[in-house]
């Protein structure tokens, strides 16, 4: 339904957008995913209509709304402070957009009470937004965003102000509400975790472009960049450069590692590349072995409620494995790492 084609734009005389272009289908939620200052919120805004792109598209169901008025567009958006009027009601707040557009008084209420409804906060209709908690205020905002009845969802950052509890129910609540309604969604955050529970399709930005575009699986199984890998969390990075293509093998400060996942870039020896060894399935080793071979030392063991995350370092390297049963800091480990739990990144 919305496409958005090779959109530029500078900000303070620097790049802040540098050709970004994707789509959100119908019914779908699209993240967008990257770090302050990528351009997340000024997207929003082009999209919107609230500011106007350097150079490309915006297009709806194939046409270009660069002419089309901000209110003509019935998109909605909700902002992180949700931008409530304090000195309106509830069931105020949520009718403002409606009034605006002229409808009858009756459609109103109908509209009022039914995007209440959708967020369960019908009996808080008669009450102040100062009144409200953060959650609370956080749903009346996404009633009145809803009210309208848009083409379009898009939020900003809508649970960055609430606690980590809260937040984590609402992110429920709004995933189902978003699958219920069936509205496409354009959600932005700067949290991976956030991110993997309500998207059906990230888009990660940096520097102004779209790093990797895919489903939340397809982009943790497989970082496009050793950016997009850190951005995830991923700990274990290992610079080297090709030696061999098959099998591909690579060598590093810490001797050869054989690749069982192919790198598309990893098309001649000599071509340096980053390794990323996921953190699962380590195998202690009891003699050094030929490749994937890691030998350090303990330097902190958490708990993490189903496992524990144990830092590794080696030869100045930080690495971290979650393991089943804990190591003691200060021990020497050796690990044997699978060659299909190393991925080769360009």
């Amino acid at each position: 339904m919305l496409e958005v084609r090779d959109i530029h734009k500078t900000y303070e005389r620097r790049p802040l957008l540098q050709g970004v272009s994707f789509s959100v289908s119908t019914g779908e939620t699209v993240c967008l995913l990257g770090a302050s200052g990528s351009g997340k919120s000024t997207l929003l805004r082009i999209i919107a209509g609230l500011e106007q792109p350097d150079q490309g598209q915006v297009l709806w169901d194939g046409e270009d709304l660069a002419a089309i008025p901000v209110h003509y567009r019935r998109f909605g958006l909700m902002f992180q402070d949700y931008a409530l009027f304090p000195h309106r009601s509830v069931a105020e707040n949520v009718a403002f957009g409606l009034r605006m557009q002229g409808l009858p008084r009756e459609e109103i209420r109908v509209r009022v009470l039914a995007a209440l409804s959708q967020v369960d906060m019908e009996s808080f209709a008669a009450r102040r937004v100062t009144e409200l908690s953060g959650g609370e205020q956080q749903r009346v905002a996404l009633a009145r965003a809803l009210a309208p009845r848009p083409n379009l969802l898009m939020l900003d950052e809508p649970l960055g102000a609430l606690d980590r509890t809260l937040r984590t129910q609402l992110l429920d609540e709004l995933r189902k509400l978003l699958h219920h309604s069936g509205i496409p969604a354009i959600y932005v955050t700067h949290d991976q975790e956030e991110a993997f529970a309500i998207a059906d399709r990230l888009v990660m930005l940096h520097d102004g472009r779209v790093e990797q575009d895919g489903s939340p699986l397809e982009v943790y199984a497989r970082p496009a960049s050793a950016w997009a890998a850190r951005f995830l969390g991923f700990v274990n990075l290992l610079s080297g450069w090709v030696v061999s293509l098959d099998p591909l093998r690579v060598e590093t400060p810490l001797g050869h590692w054989l690749v069982g996942d192919a790198c598309s870039g990893a098309d001649r020896s000599g071509k340096p590349v980053t390794l990323l060894i996921k953190p699962y399935g380590i195998v202690p080793a009891a003699t050094r072995a030929e490749c994937n071979y890691l030998e350090g030392i303990v330097q902190d063991v958490i708990f993490r409620g189903e496992d524990f995350r144990v830092d590794i370092l080696a030869q100045g390297m930080e690495f971290q494995f979650f393991v089943d049963q804990p190591f003691q800091v200060g021990q020497m480990v050796r690990l044997n790492i699978d060659p299909q739990a190393v991925l080769c990144l360009d």
